[in-house]
């Protein structure tokens, strides 16, 4: 990701030595084979190096237990090095080969897949790229420049081998294989744009801006190039969601990735009306209404996938609080088979939504992967013979096939006046975004009982809990009973990154938070991720779902009917064969696929 503020570490793990050779060190003789070095102290390197002595880096340590303060920094002070040789040290730590730029001469066929912004962006130069292997060789002016080997595995469909050169080898490379003069980063345009006279003066100005003066500001060159620069570089990084947020003497962007907000480097804050009206452009929003919250959408198209963007304007003491929630058709997977259900409760969903009639309740908080779970159903139910009606709000992906209705409450456009309306179409499957009330919950009883099978969302931590939800809502439990076929819970875990996984063994305070006792996992291997370039250094890649699933059965109807509490029915439904979102995920810590953090953070123990 680039351009996102984190503090890099070292400890690549995948770079090895170019095949070019290396130039000599200066104060001649030749430097140590980087494999004599990687992974060792950093002092240690300098002394193999012929840099220091033993002397030098004591004193050295010496200071830094008195002081802190990184090694390297502390034996460049003392004058015992320099900032190059540091580099280089650093370089070989990770295992980069030190090299001279100038004395390549590199076949055009290697510089041409590299674009010039993204060269330039992530300061990079390329200089050798195998076939056969996939194997890009890259050189970097920073050894703590992971963004880049990161960025161009995900961009280029490559591997990297990473070396090192000096920042002014690097200019004066980039100069000369990529002298294109309109190539800019994030960081450009926002230097750029703290500089740029005509933004400039709108600072201070507050509210006091006429609608001539914001379609402006909106139509504004460098405001566009961030603003597009941002959006693509969410989209590579399959961000969820994009923050832009206006504070008193700041502005914010930030990206949401796998459920965890990263913080990018913030533009200055005089442009955040310029950005909002931007943004309001785009999706067709009204630029000159700043007192009311707006919604909106804007269709792109990246990489040949389509990529829709709901966008959320809400007015704040400091100006206007913008999301765009990214929605990439292109990488969604709207397969059940792809989701993460476990064998046993995949082939119980099927049969369930097999069904003629009856209702399916999905529940759990705002962003568990309802949504795609339901989606993923009506994919696999979609074919010529069934006709399929969803009322949505929003809608959030296009499906060919099925029938999607925007629910638009302002207009009357209501859940309920959707669903009569949706009675007299002659469907088969019915998608209802969410019952939020009496009338809306009653038709979906009606459209259950009149031969329909009718899919909907409810927000409540369990599958037993949901019960509870529709009585407190006015359904009456006779209803109830005689249309719900089954209730789906889920929860969203980060996955452990692949990359960088390994086995360790949990404390008994860890155990504590899962109520197990070491005797009742000696059996057992936990996994965690190490933090690795590939994961950005938090040990966690994608996400994982974990599922609750409750199907109806004549024990937990009749003590629906004698109005049981939600803790009985929990037994009920248990004593069934029902696997709980808490034991769901100790069988997913057990596999290695997640961390008892996210278990522990995302569920539950069950009151019995």
């Amino acid at each position: 990701m680039a351009d996102i503020v984190k503090s890099p570490t070292s400890g690549s793990g995948e770079q090895q030595p170019p095949r070019r050779p290396t130039p000599p060190r200066a104060g001649g003789g030749k430097m140590p084979p980087v494999s004599q070095l990687k992974g060792r102290p950093l002092g240690r390197i300098l002394i193999k190096m012929g840099k220091l002595n033993r002397t030098q880096v004591g004193e050295a340590l010496e200071l830094q237990k008195k002081n802190g303060g990184p090694i390297g920094q502390i034996l460049e002070s003392l004058g015992y090095v320099t900032e190059s040789d540091v580099r280089i040290a650093l370089a070989a730590q990770v295992g980069m080969e030190p090299v001279e730029l100038s004395r390549f001469d590199i076949p055009p066929e290697v510089i041409a897949p590299g674009p010039a912004q993204m060269a330039h962006t992530y300061r990079i130069i390329p200089i050798d790229y195998e076939p056969a292997s996939k194997l890009l060789s890259i050189v970097v002016d920073d050894p703590a420049n992971f963004q880049a080997t990161d960025d161009l595995k995900t961009l280029l469909g490559v591997q990297i081998k990473a070396s090192i050169c000096s920042p002014e080898d690097m200019s004066a490379a980039l100069t000369r294989f990529y002298p294109e003069d309109q190539v800019e980063s994030i960081n450009d345009l926002i230097n750029e744009l703290a500089g740029d006279e005509d933004l400039s003066k709108f600072e201070g100005r507050g509210e006091s801006i006429d609608l001539d003066e914001l379609k402006e500001l909106a139509e504004s060159n460098p405001v566009k190039k961030l603003l597009n620069l941002v959006l693509l570089q969410a989209i590579k990084d399959k961000a969820s969601d994009i923050h832009f947020e206006p504070f008193e003497d700041e502005y914010k962007m930030r990206y949401r990735i796998d459920g965890v907000l990263y913080e990018m480097v913030p533009p200055p804050r005089h442009i955040a009306m310029a950005i909002a009206s931007r943004i309001k452009v785009m999706a067709n929003l009204n630029i000159a209404e700043r007192r009311l919250p707006q919604d909106g959408r804007i269709e792109l198209q990246v990489g040949g996938n389509p990529v829709d963007l709901r966008v959320s304007v809400l007015p704040t003491m400091f100006g206007e609080s913008v999301v765009m929630r990214v929605l990439d058709r292109g990488n969604v997977r709207l397969s059940l088979d792809r989701i993460g259900m476990r064998d046993d409760d995949l082939v119980i969903f099927r049969q369930l939504i097999d069904k003629p009639n009856g209702i399916i309740i999905n529940t759990g908080p705002t962003g568990s992967g309802k949504t795609t779970t339901l989606y993923s159903a009506l994919n696999e139910l979609n074919t010529i013979d069934v006709k399929i009606l969803t009322a949505e709000d929003p809608v959030e992906y296009d499906i060919d096939g099925l029938i999607q209705c925007q629910i638009n409450p302002e207009a009357g456009l209501t859940f309920a006046k959707c669903l009569r309306s949706f009675l007299r179409q002659d469907p088969d499957i019915i998608l209802v975004g969410e019952i939020r009330d009496l009338e809306t919950a009653q038709i979906a009883v009606q459209a259950s009982l009149t031969g329909h099978l009718v899919f909907t969302t409810l927000h409540t931590n369990d599958a037993p809990s949901a019960i509870a939800r529709l009585v407190d809502l006015g359904v009456e439990p006779f209803l109830i009973t005689a249309t719900l076929e089954a209730i789906v819970a889920q929860r969203l875990v980060r996955r452990i990154c692949e990359n960088c996984k390994e086995e360790f063994h949990p404390t008994e305070e860890m155990l504590m938070e899962l109520e197990l006792r070491p005797e009742d996992v000696k059996d057992k291997v936990f996994m965690y991720g190490r933090g690795c370039d590939y994961c950005n250094n938090t040990g966690y890649k994608g996400r994982l779902g974990l599922f609750e699933m409750m199907v109806m059965n004549d024990e937990m109807r009749d003590l629906i009917m004698k109005h049981a509490s939600t803790n009985v029915l929990r037994t009920a439904a248990r004593k069934a064969g029902m696997r709980s979102l808490r034991e769901s995920g100790l069988l997913a810590i057990y596999e290695g696929l997640t961390s008892i953090e996210e278990v522990v953070r995302e569920t539950i123990m069950e009151e019995l």
